[in-house]
């Protein structure tokens, strides 16, 4: 692997009422890859992914992005380099127009004006969505708020774009569409997902997480493939579907003769 953009080592978090949610994990995810975080509910995938930009503190271990260490003196570099994209846009979406959403980060990054337009535009671009940044947010369909979500995160020009459950609510266009964004984009993305099939769309390779533990790490058709691991960590494809059947990404292995 080249240089990480993202180093995790012997990370652990415990919650206030004592749950250990992750207990010494280690993860490095390199430059331009596309990473699915699997696993059961409960399993540690989004509080991990909240340590990346440092909403969530360490109990012990340390997390880099990019060589600089996420604590408080780097807090501010740091989030702009990991963009984080909530299951629920209507976490991220509260300003009037679409344009001012997406506008809401740049403008308090202190950039000037047109800089600030010209991002909005860029990003609004990117997903597909330049036609609605004049509407008010919560006219659009769920999916369209989910493309407008990560365009606020695109503004800020991220390196690492992290997705929390992207395909959940969304409609087969929809998804189809967000696919679309995704593999336009030449950045670092993590997707925390339970949709499996999703995962071997989007990313060449698979982490799960099981009681907030690394349990397996490899090519996302490989994963998916092992019957044993799946089984033992609760992880369930649709009925009929064989990720055998599905041609491999960029990194994954070949399917079998």
């Amino acid at each position: 692997m080249s240089e990480p953009v993202v180093e995790v080592s012997a990370l652990e978090h415990r919650y206030p009422d004592g749950h250990l949610a992750l207990g010494g994990v280690d993860l490095r995810v390199a430059r331009g890859e596309r990473v699915a975080l699997l696993g059961p509910n409960g399993a540690g995938k989004t509080t991990l992914v909240l340590h990346l930009n440092g909403i969530l503190t360490a109990a012990s271990g340390t997390v880099h992005i990019s060589g600089l260490p996420v604590a408080r003196p780097h807090l501010q570099q740091i989030r702009r380099r990991v963009g984080i994209v909530f299951q629920d846009p209507d976490d991220q979406l509260f300003m009037p127009t679409v344009a001012d959403d997406v506008a809401f980060g740049p403008r308090n990054l202190g950039l000037s004006e047109p800089e600030v337009q010209h991002r909005v535009t860029e990003a609004l671009a990117a997903v597909g969505m330049t036609e609605v940044r004049a509407q008010a947010p919560h006219h659009l369909s769920f999916g369209q708020k989910r493309r407008v979500a990560v365009a606020t995160v695109l503004a800020m020009e991220p390196e690492i774009l992290v997705l929390d459950e992207p395909s959940s609510n969304l409609d087969p266009a929809s998804r189809r569409e967000l696919a679309e964004v995704v593999e336009r984009l030449g950045i670092t993305v993590l997707m925390v997902t339970h949709d499996l099939p999703y995962a071997l769309e989007l990313c060449e390779r698979a982490v799960v997480l099981s009681e907030g533990a690394v349990v397996a790490d490899g090519a996302t058709r490989d994963v998916l493939g092992d019957a044993d691991l799946m089984r033992a960590h609760r992880l369930e494809l649709p009925y009929g579907f064989d990720p055998r059947s599905v041609p491999g990404r960029r990194g994954a292995a070949p399917p079998p003769a």
